[in-house]
């Protein structure tokens, strides 16, 4: 099954709402635990799309399983959040497909860097974003969870010389 990914439109909010919650229980987590939270979820159009950022969906057979958004942090750095794949679709590459989409995304946007975290016992995200170059830049206990904080630098698009 292939993975369509697009634009998040308003309609999408209860699904991917729910998708968030799923795919932080199935690890253990809770929106308000210290770590995580939902309440930007009813202001995606503010906080991602309206200053800069954007926020993608992914749709097996016309069903969001994976989504994912930037936030702008400055001109030339750019947060991803939200990067979450449906517990009955991971390991079908879903993660890193969002994940590229994403980064690809940023670059289109102009942005050099783009930061994320996610938590030492979410050994699969970790996985994959050393898989996909990002390095590690520091940890920090919350509550009763590890936060380990990470960047990658975007390559610039390719300029095709004619």
């Amino acid at each position: 099954m292939n993975l369509e990914i697009r634009r998040y439109r308003w309609s999408d909010l209860d699904t991917i709402l729910a998708l968030h919650r799923i795919s932080l229980a199935e690890v253990g987590l809770v929106p308000g635990d210290g770590v995580y939270y939902d309440d930007d979820f009813p202001r995606i159009q503010e906080i991602y799309l309206g200053c800069g950022g954007d926020f993608l969906v992914g749709e097996v057979d016309k069903r969001v399983v994976a989504m994912g958004g930037l936030k702008p942090v400055d001109t030339a750095t750019v947060e991803m959040c939200r990067l979450r794949v449906h517990p009955d679709f991971q390991r079908r590459g879903y993660g890193a497909a969002m994940l590229l989409a994403l980064e690809r995304r940023a670059v289109d946007l102009g942005f050099e860097r783009v930061r994320g975290d996610t938590t030492l016992s979410q050994e699969a995200a970790l996985a994959l974003y050393e898989r996909e170059g990002w390095r590690e830049l520091s940890r920090q206990r919350v509550g009763d969870h590890t936060v380990v904080y990470l960047e990658k630098r975007l390559a610039p698009p390719a300029v095709i010389e004619l």
